[in-house]
């Protein structure tokens, strides 16, 4: 298997592919002001195995599609969405997040969590407007350093895995030199890191390791993802993602 392979495989059969919680999704949603008597448009952009859409599916008049561009996260949200009755209300494709199939201004909600530096914050927020409806909402989760300077050890780290990483200052004005307008903003707690995320992910090793055969590239998988956990766990002050949230406006 390939490194991105095992990646997969490592994330797969979880709750969630990032950090982030329910209870960050439903924070989120309380800064969407759309009519709740009309069903919403949404498009889940980089879903993974869906904690998030579930939460949005339950808690709002959504129909959702779920995009991921790895089938095992969308059979899994499937799956999901079948035993809680939502396959009405959620429906998985399989897509690019560069290449989506919607018309212009068709989607009233946006909603991707931890994705968008796939394609970069700056690309994404241009490139997904043009589905949104004038007033449509985008929320989205990005890193975001929280303090104005911080340790070079993470911030080596960081301009070296995603150079887009800055302040919340600079995303919120990015957002409104494209057309949007903010609605909230909040950073995810280390609850969502460590609960949401780092603690299942590690409590996944061993059975990783040992269904591939403890081969080199997984146990570099491992000590990659151990190096980050510590990265975390040492530099939490500094950085998490910032959850923001806007209007497109005419």
């Amino acid at each position: 298997m390939t490194e991105i392979e095992l990646i997969i495989d490592l994330h797969a059969n979880s709750d969630r592919q990032g950090p982030g919680s329910k209870e960050d999704t439903l924070k989120a949603l309380e800064h969407i002001n759309l009519p709740t008597n009309l069903p919403w448009k949404v498009a889940d952009i980089g879903c993974g195995s869906g904690g998030q859409t579930i939460t949005l599916a339950q808690n709002s008049p959504a129909e959702i599609t779920a995009i991921d561009l790895f089938p095992i996260f969308l059979n899994e949200l499937n799956d999901k969405s079948r035993k809680l009755g939502l396959t009405e209300n959620i429906v998985p494709l399989q897509a690019s997040m560069e290449d989506l199939p919607f018309k212009a201004a068709e989607l009233d909600l946006i909603w991707s969590e931890g994705a968008i530096y796939n394609i970069g914050f700056s690309e994404g927020i241009k490139l997904w407007k043009e589905y949104l409806k004038i007033g449509g909402y985008l929320a989205v989760s990005e890193i975001t350093w929280l303090t104005p300077s911080r340790p070079v050890e993470i911030e080596e780290f960081w301009k070296e895995e995603y150079p887009e990483i800055t302040t919340a200052s600079t995303k919120i004005s990015q957002l409104e030199e494209n057309g949007y307008s903010i609605q909230g903003y909040f950073y995810l707690p280390p609850k969502s890191w460590l609960d949401g995320y780092y603690g299942p992910m590690a409590g996944r090793f061993q059975a990783f390791l040992d269904r591939n055969n403890h081969s080199d590239i997984a146990q570099k998988v491992v000590r990659d993802s151990e190096d980050e956990i510590a990265l975390y766990n040492k530099y939490q002050d500094y950085y998490s993602y910032g959850f923001y949230i806007a209007r497109r406006e005419g």
